[in-house]
């Protein structure tokens, strides 16, 4: 007795031969019909009478003519300045050689910590994505990025965005101008100078036997909403690419909140346009109609890593006062603060119940900051700064910031509807950002960065804090809490957070003996560190070391 299967097999086999015989008959006729016609029209070997075209005039090329836009030339003009980089990140350990935990994101500038709900808000410009940790604590196959830049100086300096060159191993630019600048050149080795996070600014330099050509840097406030503008840049590897459009807004913010709930990006307030921007154009110059820089493309509105018309730039005031920090002598952003937290923005009603109309009221007060020396309390009011009134946070963060640290201004503030002055002295705001988040001890304990071998070394030191010197067993020696990208410190591989106890045999007890040995080191000398972790206890020795240049 036949099974389902073989009464399937069976209707199946029948159905395939009729649809076969099927077939067969449909060629057989469609072949009859093809020979029929091709003996009524004259046979299989003759050829179709072609149509007459007699009538028919050559097209001709007419003279190249200049438009009137000038789109044209402007590209012309600021392309030979705009680069195109490349950066590689080498297979590494989680605890790489440079004592601090591998790249943690895709590509440089997308933080997987704060990616999820935020990744089709805001996604920084990267064509290619990176490997991620192969589950033996090493990071998988070296990986490219790829971003834009533009030439400042004709000695070649490059204003880029940090997270283009961020946790990169080898940095390399391209150039239009170069013999061979296509896609299978590796390009020009760069090293960094120095980098803002808070901006998202970075500035490196390439060697050159010869000027380089530059743009030039315009003026941002003087842009206009409605103007038009130009993105130069490398979206998705295509050099040299330029898309038109206008300044769409101005003073944009785009916060991305952290976990303590204090705005990481107090100083990014961008230029928004709908000149088409993509991954890749990161870096890249927006300029206006005289062929100035107006801005720097640095992030995008997206739902699907494309362009929709709603692009930022970082506008090139804020650009200029960076970079001459950058290049100074230190390579790094030093800004002002007096040590206060408040709310960004409140209700008008708000300022009714408390009697101001422009102002900000003080959240928090950092023990031993400024403000909190001066007599500033939390729940006043500040309302001008030397005389002049302040129109809203942003309005005290960028005066403040700007300001020397170590100078003094006077506040006025208002308290329980009386009005006030304080004379308050500028401290650094890398420091107080430290203290308001808890970083720091009490007061006996509390780390303070020391100047000694920042020129010669490339690092801060601080003592080492009580939560770490109970965490360790370690409480003789300092801690690293900075050190300047490109330095020797960073050659070596020499970390933030490293606790160093000797240095070349000499016992690192506190940091006056620190500078006592970091003063006597000249150039050439070998210089070897005995360094532990910060992290556990027992952790043992490590050598790091090199010879100074």
């Amino acid at each position: 007795m036949d099974t389902p299967t073989r009464k399937f097999k069976s209707w199946f086999e029948r159905t395939r031969s009729h649809r076969l015989t099927t077939t067969f008959a449909l060629l057989a006729t469609l072949s009859a019909g093809i020979l029929v016609g091709s003996v009524i029209t004259g046979g299989v070997s003759g050829k179709e009478q072609a149509p007459d075209s007699s009538d028919a005039k050559p097209l001709t090329i007419p003279a190249a003519k200049t438009l009137s836009n000038g789109f044209s030339q402007i590209a012309k003009q600021v392309g030979p300045a705009v680069v195109n980089i490349n950066t590689e990140s080498l297979p590494k350990q989680l605890d790489n050689r440079r004592g601090r935990r591998g790249p943690q994101r895709g590509t440089p500038g997308d933080d997987d910590d704060q990616q999820n709900d935020m990744q089709d808000f805001f996604n920084r410009f990267f064509g290619n994505p990176g490997g991620g940790d192969d589950g033996d604590g090493m990071m998988g196959a070296e990986r490219r990025a790829l971003g834009s830049g533009f030439i400042v100086d004709p000695r070649g300096y490059i204003i880029t965005n940090n997270h283009v060159v961020d946790k990169a191993d080898k940095i390399y630019v391209r150039l239009s101008t170069d013999p061979n600048n296509g896609p299978d050149s590796e390009g020009r080795p760069a090293k960094i100078i120095g980098t803002d996070k808070d901006t998202d600014i970075a500035v490196i330099k390439i060697e050159s036997d010869k000027p380089l050509p530059t743009i030039k840097l315009g003026n941002s406030d003087g842009a206009q909403v409605g103007d038009w503008v130009l993105a130069i840049g490398s979206p998705f590897g295509l050099s040299q690419t330029v898309s038109a459009g206008i300044v769409s807004a101005k003073n944009r913010s785009i916060d991305e909140p952290s976990p303590s709930g204090i705005s990481q990006s107090q100083f990014q307030r961008f230029i928004q346009t709908d000149a088409a921007i993509n991954p890749g154009n990161s870096g890249g110059p927006l300029v206006n109609m005289d062929g100035e820089v107006i801005g720097m493309n640095t992030a995008i509105y997206t739902q699907s890593m494309g362009s929709q018309g709603v692009g930022f730039a970082m506008p090139s005031n804020i650009i200029a006062n960076v970079y001459n920090m950058l290049i100074g002598p230190e390579h790094k952003v030093v800004r002002g603060s007096i040590g206060i937290s408040f709310q960004s923005s409140t209700s008008s009603a708000v300022g009714r119940i408390y009697g101001f109309k422009n102002g900000i009221i003080v959240s928090t007060v950092t023990p031993n900051g400024g403000a909190a020396k001066a007599g500033i309390k939390p729940g006043d009011v500040i309302v001008s700064i030397d005389g002049r009134q302040i129109k809203d946070g942003d309005d005290l963060v960028n005066d403040i910031s700007g300001r020397k640290v170590g100078s003094t201004v006077k506040l006025g503030y208002l308290r329980d509807g009386k009005q006030g002055t304080a004379d308050v002295t500028i401290g650094d705001r890398a420091k107080t950002y430290a203290d308001l988040m808890g970083d720091n001890g009490d007061d006996d304990n509390s780390p303070q960065e020391s100047d000694a071998g920042q020129t010669k070394l490339g690092i801060t030191v601080a003592a080492i804090p009580a939560s770490v010197a109970q965490k360790t067993g370690i409480s003789r020696g300092v801690i690293v809490m900075s050190v300047r990208p490109g330095s020797f410190a960073d050659e070596i591989g020499l970390g933030k957070g490293a606790i160093i106890t000797e240095i070349n045999k000499k016992a690192v007890t506190d940091e006056a003996s620190y500078r006592s040995i970091v003063s006597g080191l000249k150039s050439k000398d070998d210089v070897v560190f005995v360094i532990h972790s910060p992290l556990r206890k027992d952790s043992g020795n490590s050598y790091v070391g090199g010879t100074l240049p």
